[in-house]
């Protein structure tokens, strides 16, 4: 009887795996096109870029602050390669916070104002902040990350996306 339980457990296990990792696995970016602070439109997701990193954050969660200089790291190290990273500000965030924190700490890559929440929607109602959605060379999601990045980790998939 043991047996069989443990073994109906880790029948659901597995499928409770392979459903979660569905959600995100092999979608599409949404087609949006955005403005950022500095007032440059683009489209979140655009050929031209081997990968891209969506960074959903805001100005009072300590995980956003504390993994902001490792995104601006990532960023400098990558970019000649092809990574964009987009910081997406929730719409909570007061604008002038955003602005303020953008200018003092030197962000490199584009930072866009989520005003009215609609790019948050459009990811599936993302509430959580920091919240990392990382998007191959063919527009198609392959990772979703709530919380903290773990930089060795992405270092590592960059690695691997932008050397083939």
């Amino acid at each position: 009887m043991a047996k069989k339980s443990l073994w109906l457990l880790f029948v659901l296990l597995a499928l409770l795996v392979l459903f979660f990792s569905s959600l995100t696995a092999n979608k599409k970016v949404p087609e949006i096109r955005v403005t950022s602070i500095t007032g440059e439109a683009f489209q979140l997701y655009q050929v031209k870029n081997n990968f891209t990193i969506i960074n959903f954050w805001a100005t009072d969660c300590p995980g956003c602050i504390k993994e902001m200089p490792g995104l601006a790291a990532t960023y400098n190290q990558f970019r000649g390669q092809g990574l964009e990273i987009i910081a997406i500000s929730m719409s909570y965030d007061p604008p002038n916070h955003v602005l303020n924190f953008t200018q003092k700490n030197k962000i490199p890559f584009p930072v866009v104002l989520d005003i009215d929440g609609q790019i948050a929607q459009s990811f599936e109602n993302i509430r959580l902040t920091p919240t990392s959605i990382l998007i191959d060379k063919n527009g198609k999601i392959i990772d979703k990350v709530i919380g903290e990045l773990d930089f060795n980790k992405l270092n590592a998939l960059l690695k691997k996306h932008l050397d083939s």
